[in-house]
């Protein structure tokens, strides 16, 4: 038997729930409050930060879902820091 249930096999589109936020670039005279924001976000020291920081464009935290990328998204903005969600 089997063969020819290729059409039924076909798995729907998922639609994307989990984005990466990233840190594309930031206003040099913000750095010490991005990097604070970043911090915050992330957990991480404050040497892995400054490095995240200064090694943009770096994706500042992974899987998220939208509303949650959008408002880290909005905090590390209003500290000078410029954002994408993919």
């Amino acid at each position: 038997g089997g063969g020819g249930g290729g059409a039924a096999e076909e798995e729907p589109k998922e639609e994307k729930t989990l984005f990466d936020l990233k840190l594309k670039s930031f206003d040099a005279k913000s750095k010490i409050k991005v990097i604070k924001e970043v911090r915050t976000i992330t957990g991480l020291g404050l040497k892995e930060a400054k490095e995240l920081v200064e090694g943009a464009p770096k994706v500042v935290k992974k899987d998220i879902k939208k509303e949650e990328a959008e408002e880290l998204m909005e905090k590390i903005k209003a500290v000078g820091g410029e954002c994408e969600v993919e």
